[in-house]
């Protein structure tokens, strides 16, 4: 990540130690929640409210340092790769999200059969299944109960 101080102000934000507190927080946490992000911001500079991570985040994300995304039955996740149109794999036990970059080659899913007149420049798509340590998990929860009956 390039100088956070800098990038804030590359992209008209004022400079603050909340911002710069909760910037660090997502860039060194992909996909963290706002509580998870507020967690690592109060240990980065100590007290911090939760308004002002709230407040961090919207402005970080109206201004396109930070993405926002929320999956589906799960809180919003903040994450500071913007400017592609990559997608997400999400564990269905334990809630990890992987970024997957977008399908390349024919992609027909990708591309809206009827667009009602909007200009697209964005396909969200989320990939659920299991984490590798969940699918262990989850493959000997199945074969122990298979072999109580």
């Amino acid at each position: 990540m390039t100088d956070p101080a800098d990038l804030l102000r590359s992209h008209g934000l004022q400079v603050t130690a909340q911002r710069l507190a909760v910037l660090r927080a997502v860039s060194d946490h992909p996909h963290a929640t706002a509580d998870a992000v507020a967690d690592t911001a109060r240990g980065d500079i100590g007290a911090i409210s939760r308004q002002s991570v709230y407040d961090a985040l919207n402005a970080l994300v109206e201004s396109g340092i930070v993405r926002r995304i929320q999956p589906a039955g799960s809180s919003a996740r903040f994450e500071t790769r913007v400017g592609d149109n990559h997608h997400h794999l999400i564990c269905r036990d334990c809630g990890d999200v992987v970024d997957i970059d977008c399908a390349v080659g024919y992609t027909p899913c990708l591309t809206a059969a009827d667009d009602h007149g909007f200009e697209i420049d964005e396909a969200e798509v989320s990939y659920w299944g299991r984490c590798p340590t969940c699918a262990v998990q989850h493959a000997g929860t199945t074969h122990e109960s298979t072999i109580q009956r």
